[in-house]
């Protein structure tokens, strides 16, 4: 019987510019999962990450959001509906998405559907992303379509913002998707 195909790094593990011995060790958070590897309801689920003052205020400035209601504590507090700083919306999807990333060198995004930011979160909250795998279809001649949700809560268990994700994943064997592809 023989071992099954290694899922971590295989394909991003020998690069010519380092030492061979560290070459030959495994990338770590480096996956080459095929489309095939798929399976439709699988969940994972992140640890969490409380929401620093420092990170919003970096990615606040990093992209120019300068809104009061993430950058000014006094508006926020006495003028704000919510009493409160927020995150700003695009820093929890940026964060959230990330807690569940892969770096699976197979699969390249294509694009995400029904982003909802459902509740507010503040500084200080602590969030998680379950990533569920939803639906997959071949696509192409070299890649199937995969769509993932991904929820993100705070707290323990208050959902707060909903995408879906698609991406498009290379076949193992291109060939047994022959005849099944839209384009």
């Amino acid at each position: 019987m023989s071992a099954p195909a290694p899922t971590v790094g295989v394909s991003s593990t020998h690069p010519q510019d380092m030492p061979a011995e560290h070459a030959a060790i495994p990338v770590w958070n480096a996956e080459n999962w095929f489309y095939d590897d798929w399976p439709v309801g699988q969940k994972i689920r992140s640890l969490r990450r409380t929401m620093a003052e420092g990170d919003s205020h970096l990615f606040n400035t990093l992209v120019v959001d300068i809104h009061p209601y993430v950058q000014d504590q006094m508006f926020a507090e006495r003028e704000g509906i919510f009493g409160k700083r927020l995150v700003a919306g695009a820093f929890v999807f940026s964060a959230g998405l990330g807690l569940v990333a892969t770096n699976c060198v197979n699969a390249f995004s294509y694009g995400y559907d029904r982003l909802r930011f459902i509740k507010p979160v503040f500084i200080g909250d602590t969030i998680y992303t379950i990533r569920t795998n939803l639906e997959k279809k071949p696509r192409y001649k070299e890649m199937g379509l995969i769509r993932a949700s991904y929820e993100v809560f705070k707290g323990e268990g208050e959902l707060v913002l909903y995408c879906e994700h698609l991406q498009t994943v290379k076949y193992r064997n291109p060939a047994d998707f022959a005849g099944q592809t839209e384009k």
